[in-house]
């Protein structure tokens, strides 16, 4: 957390990297959570939510997207507030009525999202009362197709989720499928910077306060990205590694490669960019790129998350 200054009754409980940062709302008369972390996290998150509410209920939570580090705790917040109203983004909720984990990405990426229910939708262009204040909901395509960010005009505070961080912004998923949305990412962008807001807070990393510089380098990462699309799908595979460790914390390289070659998404990916190279080749090499950013650490036959 930084020392940008939050409106009572708001406070961030930031989570890492495994985990989407979660986003308390204690209001006059009902309180509520944006994103809900990992679903190996949840313990933690019920915890984290129990000691700030003081013995108050949870009323609402919301999900700016359902990527399995935001919308993973969600089961288990739905059972310890069983009245708890659940609203997600439209664009992918007969996926969540009709429970679909590969459609919804949690079986090709390797990731685990406990099945939970919702209550009602985020529609884009409409406004949700959080911690007594009128938040806005706007359309945020790119990393996401369906994802939202929440925008408050008093404070101009964003809740950015995955479409802005203080360095960078996460991967841009419908390219490594077979889409096109480095355009959306840069409406996106172009979104932010109308708001212009003084405060944000990121899907992950600590709340920042917001300066153009932090859009031009956004917007540079884009470029380099969209220039060449490889570079890009490249990065995502070793963000996906790096994931799967966040969850283990160590694991036998020869179950880390074949957790990798089960996966379908890594095949996917290889498929589409890398499919002149050896599937075992190319997550070595990954592998040893992680490790030469001090971001994984191998000692004999084991891989550990540093």
């Amino acid at each position: 957390m930084t020392g940008e200054r939050l409106p009572a009754g708001l406070l961030v409980f930031e989570r890492g990297w495994l985990s989407s940062n979660n986003i308390l709302f204690r209001g006059t008369d009902f309180n509520a959570i944006v994103d809900s972390g990992y679903a190996t996290h949840a313990e933690q998150t019920l915890n984290l939510v129990e000691v700030a509410l003081q013995g108050r209920t949870l009323d609402i939570l919301l999900n700016t997207h359902l990527h399995s580090d935001h919308c993973g705790g969600n089961s288990a917040l739905q059972t310890i507030y069983p009245e708890l109203q659940t609203l997600i983004p439209p664009g992918q909720a007969h996926l969540v009525s009709n429970w679909n984990p590969i459609a919804l990405t949690y079986v090709p990426t390797g990731q685990l999202c406990p099945q939970f229910q919702f209550t009602d939708l985020l529609k884009t262009g409409g406004e949700i009362e959080l911690a007594d204040k009128l938040w806005q909901i706007h359309a945020a395509p790119g990393h996401d197709p369906h994802s939202v960010i929440l925008f408050e005009p008093q404070s101009r505070i964003l809740i950015s989720a995955d479409a802005l961080w203080e360095r960078g912004f996460g991967v841009v998923f419908p390219e490594l499928e077979g889409g096109s949305a480095f355009d959306e990412v840069a409406a996106t962008l172009d979104l932010i910077e109308r708001l212009a807001p003084h405060t944000v807070i990121p899907g992950h990393g600590p709340v920042f306060g917001y300066r153009p510089q932090v859009l031009a380098s956004a917007r540079q990462r884009l470029n380099a990205f969209a220039s060449n699309p490889g570079r890009h799908a490249h990065h995502a595979a070793k963000v996906l590694l790096k994931f799967k460790l966040l969850e283990q914390q160590q694991l036998l390289f020869v179950d880390f490669l074949e957790w990798a070659r089960r996966t379908s998404y890594f095949q996917q990916i290889r498929e589409a960019f890398f499919a002149s190279t050896v599937f075992e080749d190319w997550v070595e090499q990954l592998t040893v790129e992680l490790e030469r950013s001090a971001v994984v650490r191998r000692d004999g036959d084991l891989i550990f998350n540093a």
